[in-house]
């Protein structure tokens, strides 16, 4: 059984991951002359160590557009996900999504977050989400994009610092604030911090080198970031070693999120009211039909008949 024959099974999508940003390749030749690769100019952030694909040439771009096709129609993906997607300008994500015509797709648009100093996260990250909505304007709305904003902004909240996930209006602080149908909310991915990371380095701010798993969640904290984006509006994900890797008590713990999910009907543009958001409490109403609290402070709703659908450390979700 192939993968995409068990995702079907139970019920399932598996994205192809869409690498058009850049071509690798071993060049041996022993004459040990120089080689001088030419293009034009890349509209994007270059990739270290290999050149980039030349998006402006229309031959290029037909070839790209076959291609995806071809997954879509012969081996039945449904979903695209573009990587590394400043390695090229978003109107071509626009084109190729127009064209091939997948159900969904979803673009890894992945900026630095805005810092002091010191180091220390900036609590006001409007810049870094209004670049990420930016892109995905470019796209002309097709294409979603992950919520990098949010990542950055969860796992430093889960360092007593709670108050973060209430920016100055009352929202959201990521870009699941201001466009959460767009906003794939995430907390781990196979770069930040997976067992999975096949790369010795990857590049952010198209020159800065990091080393792999650079980025990870605070690995005492999934369960809170879980709680929160499977609760809240935008487009959650669940990350692969979390769910089949981590033991049983985090799987069963995330799939009671995704019933609590699915049973209340919550989606990307439910309704949120965030009702408090101290260092080490943040509560919240969603759809008004789930509540959320996450934090050791002891907490619970006092408005309407709530019960507890679920709960765990520092957590407890409750539904009328």
């Amino acid at each position: 059984m192939t993968t995409l024959q068990r995702a079907e099974r139970e019920a399932r999508r598996c994205p192809e991951p869409v690498t058009i940003n850049r071509r690798e390749f071993e060049v041996v030749d022993t004459s040990s002359r120089p080689h001088k690769v030419e293009g034009n100019q890349s509209t994007g952030c270059n990739f270290p160590g290999v050149p980039n694909i030349d998006h402006t040439q229309t031959f290029v771009r037909k070839d790209i557009i076959n291609w995806l096709i071809w997954l879509r129609e012969s081996l039945k993906f449904q979903d695209f996900r573009f990587d590394f997607a400043k390695g090229y300008e978003a109107n071509f994500v626009k084109e190729y999504v127009k064209q091939s015509k997948p159900i969904f797709s979803v673009g890894e648009y992945w900026d630095s977050c805005s810092y002091s100093p010191a180091s220390q996260l900036d609590y006001n990250q409007d810049s870094h989400r209004q670049r990420i909505i930016n892109w995905i304007d470019k796209t002309g709305g097709l294409c979603a994009a992950f919520d990098f904003t949010t990542k950055g902004i969860l796992q430093e909240a889960m360092k007593g610092e709670l108050w973060r996930l209430r920016d100055p209006q009352g929202k959201p602080p990521g870009v699941v604030g201001w466009w959460p149908s767009r906003a794939v909310t995430f907390i781990e991915n196979h770069d930040s911090g997976s067992t999975q990371v096949h790369m010795s380095c990857l590049a952010i701010n198209c020159v800065s080198m990091f080393s792999e798993g650079h980025w990870p969640f605070p690995s005492d904290h999934i369960m809170e970031g879980y709680a929160y984006i499977l609760t809240h509006p935008g487009i959650p994900t669940v990350f692969y070693d979390h769910f089949y890797d981590w033991g049983k008590s985090i799987h069963d713990q995330i799939v009671k999120l995704m019933d609590v999910r699915r049973h209340e009907d919550i989606h990307s543009r439910s309704t949120i009211r965030i009702l408090e958001s101290h260092s080490n409490l943040y509560a919240a109403i969603i759809g008004e039909k789930v509540c959320i609290k996450i934090g050791d402070r002891s907490w619970c709703p006092t408005d309407g008949e709530w019960k507890l659908a679920t709960s765990g450390t520092r957590y407890a979700v409750w539904c009328r």
